[in-house]
């Protein structure tokens, strides 16, 4: 799937959600959080949408990449508060918004390792390096996938019609494309 702007992203949506959930723990907590800890959660809280955003507008794969580890690492940093905040007495009355906020910058961390993943095996370069050579051959490319996967369908959907032990269902069993 396409996504043609950061706010339809699944990942910066739960981030969002994060910076928010912070904000609303920082507003119960009050003045049981030193305002230099409130100044720090509210920095790398916001930090993980703000880098998937700015990611996302860059031209480049690479520019993407390097964002969404920073996203990443504050997500990271989110979490390692939580857990500061977890074990101060003063905040007791707080623990299940810190453990939700603690599993929403997991979940957000996890979404981000999955798509940098994705990205560092893509053969895409991003935006800006697009031409119509590019957008040539990665057309190319696209239509030969779908003509395999069409055949392959194809072959699939015939060979189930033939009878059990038939060579070339047999065949296709072995390879196990049955």
């Amino acid at each position: 799937m396409t996504y043609q702007s950061f706010e339809d992203l699944p990942v910066w949506q739960e981030a969002i959600r994060l910076a928010e959930l912070c904000e609303d723990f920082l507003e119960e907590a009050g003045s049981a959080v030193s305002r230099g800890k409130t100044d720090q959660l509210d920095r790398c809280s916001l930090s993980v949408s703000n880098n998937i955003a700015e990611g996302f507008e860059r031209g480049t794969t690479k520019e993407l990449l390097a964002f969404l580890y920073i996203a990443r690492g504050s997500a990271g940093e989110t979490r390692s508060m939580m857990r500061f905040f977890a074990r101060r007495p003063k905040l007791k009355k707080c623990a299940g918004r810190i453990e939700q906020i603690a599993k929403v910058a997991e979940s957000c961390g996890r979404q981000l390792r999955a798509w940098a993943d994705s990205l560092q095996n893509s053969d895409i370069e991003g935006q800006r390096h697009l031409n119509d050579k590019t957008r040539t051959e990665y057309g190319k490319r696209k239509a030969a996938e779908e003509g395999r996967k069409n055949y392959e369908d194809m072959e699939r959907e015939a060979a189930l019609k033939l009878p059990d032990g038939h060579p070339w269902k047999e065949s296709l069993r072995r390879k196990g494309r049955l």
